[in-house]
Order: structure tokens, then C-alpha cells, then sequence
């Protein structure tokens, strides 16, 4: 008998260490199940508050290099680290600029009101004697101005009516008949450029085409009309304006032309960002051949209609996302990019 009640105390002990082994097993699958959850979510949080800042920074050193916030203390990175947390309060680490690439780096770091630096404190974690956590985030943004890509629309504008206008009033760029700017001096053996744009070479089924400024770019068969195949893009456009958004394309600017019609060659220098109000392309005055080109929508200098072919809107300061563009510096006629390194 008492043997077996040695014996039930013995397994009872037994269980009673299996039990507690399986606490501890259950309570770190517990902390990985919670603990490592709640470090990836902060680490989510680090990381929006990181390309935030980093592209906050970028776009204010493309806009112009001698912001307050293009700098390694900038308010701004601060501000979009601590609105990017769910508790309100960031760590930015660094900012390091490499002006002279055009780069722009920011590592963050999790912090919790009240805590330490880049420490998130775990839960069931403690157990195993881990009580922080941390989460580190970089990001690096880079910015230029595009030497290579592809323009949505198959226009390139001259020099003459970029330079000087970035930032202006809207203008009607016609390709045919009087220029906004008839000094112009880009065209054909010296003539002026007759409403400063004219129609490059599209892609294979595209509206628009790849451009090079590097190369030289080809002047497509000549005529008032768009292309058939962009009737689509116009549509879009209009569709776009009308919902009250912005159309801002960014197309390519020459500043020599040689030869003309389908031989013409077109000398290109920079992209320009172009703010699309208007059009008229065909003598159709009906989507999405024209549009926006009346009296009832534009000032009587803008009105385009009868014989009159071009398009209506304003050379902005801008600073796009858009991808798929080679960089190169900035360039003060035309537009900047900035984009994601890593």
C-alpha cells in the first residue's frame, strides 16, 4: 500500500513538471504568437513613417535645395514619423543627404510614449527573459529630373513656350498658325515654331512613345489630328478634368528642329509638366476629338475653334512619383521625379 502511494505521489510530480514545461512552452508559442504580431505591426508602422519622411524630404530638396526641410533636422520627417505611428510618437534616427546624387536616407526606429528609444515593450516574451523589442526601418528616396521614359501622348513642346511660362498663365499651343510666342526662333532653317509643339513618333500601339534625350527624336506623319489610337487617352482626360482632378503629363521639350513633317527631327532637352485643361485635335467639336475649347470655357485668348488644331493648359512646377524614368539633375525647365531606391 504504500508502496503505491509512493508511487501516485511520484507520477504526480511528474505530471506537475510536465505541466509546468508545457506553461513555458505554450507561453513563448504566446509570445510569438502576440509579441512577434505586435513587433511586425510596429515595424509596418516605422517603415510608412520612414518613406513618409524620406519622400517629404526629397520633394522638398527637388523643389529647391535651400528649403529648411531639405536638411538633416527636418521638421517636416519628424511631424510624418509621429502621424505615421498608431500611438503618435516616431524616432527618426537620421537623415543623411548626398546632394550632390540627390539622395535622400532616413532610418526611423519604434518608440512608445514614455519609453526609450527604439524599445517596444513584450508581454508574454518576459518569460523567456526578453522584455524589448525594436524595429528599425531605412528609407531612401531619390530625385532629378527624367532624361528617359515614356510620354503619354506623342507631343513634344519647344523651349520657347516653356521657358518663362513654368508656373504662368494657361496658354493655347497650336501646331499650326499663330504661337503664343511667335519669337520663337527653334523651327525649321530658323523659321519660328508655329504654336511651339509638334507630333513626335508614337510607339507600337501606343498613344504616346518612349523618348531618349540623348537621342534625337523623329517627327511623326504630319497632320492636324491626333492619333486614331489615342482617342482613348483624350476620353480619359476629359473624364479625369470633368470629376474636377488634375491631368498633369509629363511630355518632352526641343529646342532645335530640322527637316519637317515626317522628316522633321526634333533636338530634345528636357521633359516639361504640362496641366491639360483643353483640346482641340480634329474639326470634330465633340469628345474626344475636342474639348474645353470654347467661349463657355476658357478666356477669349484660348478659345480654339474652326480651323484652329492645338492644346490648352499651363507649364507647372511639378514634383511626380511617376516611374519608369531614367534621372539626371535637375533641371529648371523642366520637371522632377523622385522615386524609391530601396
Amino acid at each position: 500500500m504504500q508502496r503505491m502511494m509512493a508511487r501516485e505521489d511520484g507520477e504526480r510530480g511528474a505530471i506537475a513538471v510536465l505541466v509546468a514545461l508545457s506553461l513555458v512552452l505554450l507561453l513563448g508559442f504566446a509570445a510569438l504568437a502576440v509579441d512577434v504580431g505586435m513587433l511586425y505591426s510596429e515595424k509596418a508602422q516605422v517603415q510608412n513613417g520612414s518613406d513618409a519622411a524620406a519622400l517629404a524630404v526629397a520633394q522638398k530638396c527637388a523643389a529647391n535645395t535651400s528649403d529648411p526641410n531639405c536638411s538633416t533636422t527636418s521638421q517636416i520627417a519628424t511631424d510624418l514619423a509621429n502621424k505615421n505611428s498608431n500611438d503618435g510618437v516616431g524616432n527618426i534616427k537620421s537623415i543623411s543627404l548626398d546632394l550632390s546624387n540627390r539622395k535622400v536616407t532616413v532610418t526611423a526606429g519604434s518608440r512608445q510614449a514614455g519609453g526609450a528609444p527604439n524599445a517596444v515593450s513584450l508581454f508574454f516574451a518576459r518569460v523567456l527573459g526578453v522584455s524589448t523589442g525594436n524595429a528599425v526601418t531605412t528609407s531612401s528616396v531619390q530625385w532629378g529630373s527624367p532624361t528617359a521614359g515614356t510620354a503619354p501622348f506623342p507631343l513634344a513642346f519647344s523651349i520657347c513656350q516653356v521657358r518663362g511660362y513654368i508656373g504662368g498663365a494657361a496658354q493655347l499651343l497650336q501646331n499650326h498658325g499663330s504661337g503664343a510666342n511667335p519669337s520663337c526662333n527653334y523651327g525649321p532653317s530658323g523659321a519660328a515654331v508655329d504654336g511651339g509643339f509638334g507630333w513626335i513618333t508614337q510607339d507600337a500601339g501606343a498613344c504616346g512613345g518612349t523618348i531618349n534625350l540623348a537621342v534625337s527624336e523623329g517627327g511623326s506623319t504630319p497632320g492636324n489630328s491626333s492619333p486614331g489610337n489615342c482617342a482613348t487617352t483624350l476620353q480619359k482626360w476629359a473624364d479625369t478634368i470633368t470629376a474636377g482632378r488634375d491631368v498633369v503629363v509629363l511630355l518632352p521639350v526641343f529646342d532645335a528642329v530640322t527637316g519637317t513633317g515626317s522628316g522633321a527631327i526634333y533636338h530634345l532637352v528636357s521633359f516639361a509638366a504640362f496641366k491639360v485643361t483643353g483640346w482641340k485635335f480634329s474639326g470634330n467639336n465633340s469628345l474626344p476629338d475636342s474639348f474645353h475649347n470654347t467661349n463657355s470655357d476658357v478666356s477669349k485668348a484660348l478659345v480654339c475653334t474652326g480651323n484652329c488644331r492645338g492644346i490648352i493648359g499651363s507649364f507647372i512646377k511639378y514634383v511626380s512619383l511617376a516611374s519608369g524614368y531614367s534621372l539626371g539633375p535637375v533641371d529648371a525647365n523642366g520637371t522632377t521625379i523622385v522615386r524609391f531606391t530601396n
